[in-house]
């Protein structure tokens, strides 16, 4: 294991580890949730003069939100793309991104 240049020689000693060492391995703990139980939010945001719609947060794994999104910018004739747990479409539309989701049984916060 490689030195970390800020340990001011200091020595930890046996089983002790500095934090900062060991790379915390991100592994998706993504449970697919039922459209049901989801409850999304709307947002939107302007992104270099044009308007971004943002729904979050799934609950679904990367592959699904994807096949989601593929349906919802087939829909509704837009572009988008996934960030995280969020969806983003291009467009202020967020009256047919919300009618498109409830009719997939998604439901939203009030």
């Amino acid at each position: 294991m490689k030195k970390n240049l800020f340990e001011m020689g200091a020595d930890l000693g046996e089983g002790w580890e500095a934090d900062n060492k060991v790379k915390q391995n991100k592994a998706e703990d993504v449970t697919n949730t039922p459209p049901e139980k989801h409850r999304l939010y709307l947002s939107k945001e302007k992104r270099r003069g044009k308007v971004v719609t943002i729904v979050k947060p799934f609950h679904l794994a990367k592959s699904d939100l994807q096949t989601l999104l593929k349906q919802l910018k087939k829909r509704l004739g837009t572009g988008g793309t996934v960030r995280d747990n969020t969806l983003e479409f291009q467009g202020d539309i967020p009256d047919q991104v919300r009618n498109a989701l409830e009719e997939m049984q998604y439901r939203f916060r009030i």
